[in-house]
């Protein structure tokens, strides 16, 4: 986002802050976001009341970026998070590149086909008799970065030519 909106003040961050991970999100988050000197506002929001006056405090705050943090209750409400950001042109960054597939501007995260792949070879191996204890934890390898140059377009934004490179998926 920093490269895309490089000039942005504030950056708004929203959370589930009923998620076991937010806390860790958040932190992860602001630590990020003081090594290169940029200002985070978090937002917590779990229900869909919550998400609309989430949205309508962005606009109130003239937030210039928003990174939506990675929970289901978001990604279960992938299209009213796209159509919110859309509506107060807010340009967001979500976890998951089924957002971007609605409308969402971009996405960068775990490829999560790669995920239900690993699951399924997992499964195969303890249904062979594989104990659950004896097999190791698995780390996502593949992350993806899909960007909407639709999207990008009805906001007013250049994406630059360096981050369309780095591209996994560009959607017109």
């Amino acid at each position: 986002m920093r490269e895309l909106r490089p000039n942005a003040a504030t950056i708004a961050v929203l959370v589930n802050p009923n998620s076991p991970n937010a806390e860790m999100q958040v932190n992860d988050i602001q630590i990020a976001a003081r090594s290169v000197g940029q200002q985070v506002d978090i937002l917590n929001a779990s229900t869909i009341r919550e998400i609309d006056a989430a949205f309508a405090r962005l606009a109130r705050m003239r937030v210039e970026a928003l990174l939506v943090a990675a929970d289901p209750i978001f990604f279960n409400r992938a299209s009213q998070l796209v159509v919110l950001a859309t509506r107060h042109a807010i340009p967001a960054l979500y976890s998951r590149r089924e957002f971007v597939a609605v409308g969402g501007l971009m996405s960068y995260g775990a490829n999560a086909d790669e995920g239900y792949h690993t699951a399924g070879v997992y499964a195969g191996r303890i249904l062979k008799g594989e104990k659950p204890d004896d097999l190791p934890i698995q780390l996502p390898t593949k992350f993806e970065l899909v960007i909407n140059l639709s999207t990008a377009r009805a906001l007013g934004l250049d994406v630059p030519a360096t981050l369309l490179a780095r591209a996994d998926e560009v959607i017109e």
